[in-house]
């Protein structure tokens, strides 16, 4: 990690611009688990190079706010789990099933009809693509396991849990390569543990542990209520959280600003970083710093200040750019607040 107190970064994504998609049509659905082509501006010849140029701009935009790790933005995904999903072995995606989303609503999602199985890497030319282009400290983010699973027609395994751990030992062989190929932080998004906690208890925890088996590099997993956008209703606190204190992963992404979480529960992470959510992407309103220094002020009693990453609450992709890109500044500076206030 960066060796100041509270290093700045995002969760992962952030907003794409409105000449590379249909921003309308991405904020009026649920999040595609299948391939969701539709939602591209940019005739499919010319798209990859826009996706680089939207790329360099998220780049840019997050040096600018003085952000410490980069993401890439996810400027290639239409959500951040079906790009990777629909790149597997065993995956029927041209004939989709259907599964339940974290709202209740039937989604059609990858139908499952043979073993699944990595064919190659999927995101290693994205974390190429940022290495080359920013000298910051870099995270990349995969789809996690569990959650995977749950965005699946199980057609083809006995259980969810055996399909799981398939998916995780696709999504073990994609963090060893980004590692290879130059990525600091791997995070693995895991919201449906949150969503579905018995089912993460009784397995979800084993597929994400084997997903990171044998990996040395720094990991994150990120657990959240949903995007603010999509789910307007936000529980307090997490159901599945304490669980990750025996996990490998070394970093735990949590949401704190819209639900004005309780912070007790990070003490239940003892040695664990804490990428601390202290942006609410509900509120189109720009934070003042203040009110960001205030919500990482707030963790402090239960997280020791070299433990937290100082990130938005997820979602920063459904966010007007111009909007994003003022919450980014306001945190930075709401981190640089207490900072000094520590170095006194």
């Amino acid at each position: 990690m960066p060796g100041q107190l509270f290093p700045t970064s995002l969760v992962g994504s952030y907003a794409q611009p409105e000449w590379l998609i249909d921003r309308t049509k991405l904020a009026s659905r649920f999040p595609p688990r299948v391939r969701a082509k539709e939602l591209w501006r940019i005739a499919p010849e010319h798209l990859k190079q826009a996706q680089d140029d939207a790329t360099l701009l998220a780049i840019r935009d997050q040096e600018r706010a003085g952000l410490d790790i980069i993401t890439d933005g996810e400027m290639r995904r239409e959500s951040y789990s079906n790009r990777f999903a629909t790149a597997l072995e065993g995956v029927d995606i041209d004939n989709p099933g259907s599964a339940l989303d974290r709202s209740g609503h039937p989604n059609p999602v990858p139908r499952v009809t043979g073993k699944v199985r990595r064919r190659h890497p999927v995101e290693v030319e994205d974390v190429k693509f940022l290495r080359a282009n920013t000298d910051r400290m870099i995270k990349m983010t995969v789809p996690g396991p569990f959650t995977m699973s749950q965005q699946a027609q199980n057609d083809f395994y006995k259980d969810e849990e055996e399909m799981a751990l398939d998916y995780a030992a696709a999504v073990n062989a994609e963090i060893k390569d980004l590692f290879a190929a130059g990525a600091d932080i791997v995070q693995i998004d895991e919201p449906y543990m949150q969503a579905r906690p018995e089912k993460a208890r009784k397995y979800g925890l084993k597929a994400l542990n084997a997903a990171l088996d044998g990996i040395t590099g720094p990991t994150a997993v990120h657990i959240c209520f949903g995007y603010a956008a999509i789910i307007h209703v936000r529980p307090e606190g997490y159901s599945f959280l304490p669980e990750l204190a025996g996990s490998p992963v070394r970093q735990v992404s949590v949401e704190t600003a819209q639900s004005n979480l309780d912070c007790t529960v990070l003490e239940k992470l003892p040695g664990k970083t804490i990428i601390l959510g202290t942006l609410d992407l509900s509120d189109m309103a720009i934070e003042k710093p203040e009110i960001v220094a205030a919500r990482i002020r707030r963790a402090l009693p239960h997280v020791s200040a070299d433990r937290i990453v100082v990130a938005p609450d997820c979602g920063l992709k459904y966010l007007p750019r111009e909007v994003a890109f003022g919450k980014m500044c306001a945190m930075v500076e709401g981190a640089k607040i207490v900072r000094a206030e520590l170095s006194k």
